[in-house]
């Protein structure tokens, strides 16, 4: 890391008077292609602060590169990405979710495939820092949201080396792959918070980290039973389009106010409703054969046991936990949204916040066990 943007002989107080700060950190690639905050010696030392000071101290090392994450450096990221020092609590114990080795940060960073990772938070931290998980949870327009998203994205390219095109091998990509992080909207959801369904107190605050494609909208005007609207996101669900119809994993389920509290209504709990998706939704294993005209298929991909026969139903996720459900969205409009997954070859990880601040080892997951 020893060309990395912002490094104590390269920060806004120690250049020339004459420079352009921005411009330079577009000349040495040290920006996601948006411009950048310069990282003053006062804002990093703020971030530095929060995190317990000692500013060589290691927090993580970023694959694919292993590039060493020290606090300074991570406090330059986050300077650079526009964040507040009161958000160093979630864009830590983020980084801490994505480099735990179940999350498989290396393919992340490298596939072919469109992945990001998706950051949700939930607990009070979320409000305190004004996290916006309401109307456009997913679009522009709140800070917090955006800066810690892109907070996480920079050190995955400065201190990672993830540039599209050298170790960045995808395809495609998405939006998320600038920014990509939201919050659980608690205060108006009808069902318990994500985290306190995963053993969590009300009180205390969470970072989930998954690999996932955008967000596809999953639009339902008629019904208004929990059947009619779960099976919507069944059909969501049960695509041959992505990686999760053959390599499994996990998806994400966001219902959105409106289709929430219609499930509610009838008593449904969250167990309820991922029991109800994970029933009700799957593929023939003939179309994901295509129908043999390719030639005869097995497809290794998918689990030994496993029946290939044509009309064998073939589920995207190995169980319901595997499917994880959050409240998000606005008061008006019937509309929720599904995020595949990678696959299998990237664990969530679920990690508590360390209010604190203070790295190190601070912020462990119930049973010290983070990957879910």
């Amino acid at each position: 890391m020893d060309t990395l943007a912002g490094s104590r002989h390269d920060t806004y107080d120690s250049v020339s008077p004459g420079l352009d700060l921005v411009e330079h950190y577009f000349e040495q690639g040290f920006t996601d292609g948006l411009p950048v905050v310069p990282p003053t010696r006062q804002k990093i030392d703020a971030i530095v602060d929060r995190l317990g000071g000692d500013p060589d101290y290691v927090e993580a090392k970023i694959a694919p590169r292993w590039g060493e994450l020290t606090r300074e450096v991570l406090a330059i990221n986050m300077v650079m990405a526009g964040c507040k020092p009161e958000y160093t609590p979630v864009v830590l114990a983020a980084v801490k979710a994505i480099t735990d080795q179940a999350f498989n940060l290396n393919g992340v960073q490298a596939t072919t495939h469109v992945a990001s990772p998706l950051i949700i938070v939930n607990g009070p931290i979320a409000r305190e820092i004004g996290m916006n998980g309401g109307c456009n949870a997913f679009g522009s327009g709140n800070r917090a949201n955006a800066t810690i998203g892109r907070a996480v994205r920079l050190i995955m390219l400065n201190v990672g080396g993830g540039w599209p095109g050298d170790l960045d091998k995808s395809t495609l990509g998405h939006p998320g792959k600038y920014t990509y992080c939201v919050a659980e909207n608690e205060l108006q959801s009808p069902l318990a918070p994500y985290h306190v369904e995963h053993g969590y107190k009300p009180e205390d605050s969470t970072v989930f980290a998954i690999a996932a494609e955008a967000p596809h909208s999953v639009t339902n005007h008629v019904a208004n039973d929990p059947e009619g609207i779960l099976d919507t996101m069944c059909s969501a669900m049960s695509t041959i389009a992505s990686n999760s119809a053959v390599l499994s994993g996990h998806v994400t389920v966001v219902l959105g106010l409106e289709h929430a509290r219609r499930i509610a209504k009838y008593g449904w709990s969250r167990s309820d409703i991922r029991n109800y998706l994970y029933h009700n939704h799957g593929n023939r294993f003939i179309d994901l054969a295509y129908g043999h005209r390719y030639g005869k298929v097995y497809n290794r991909n998918l689990p030994k046991y496993f029946k290939r026969d044509p009309e064998t139903r073939i589920p995207i996720v190995a169980g319901p936990d595997h499917i994880h459900l959050f409240v998000m969205g606005g008061e008006a409009g019937q509309f929720s949204v599904l995020i595949p997954g990678w696959g299998h070859m990237s664990t969530p990880v679920l990690r508590a916040i360390d209010s604190s601040a203070v790295g190190g080892n601070g912020g462990e997951c119930v049973g010290g066990a983070c990957a879910l």
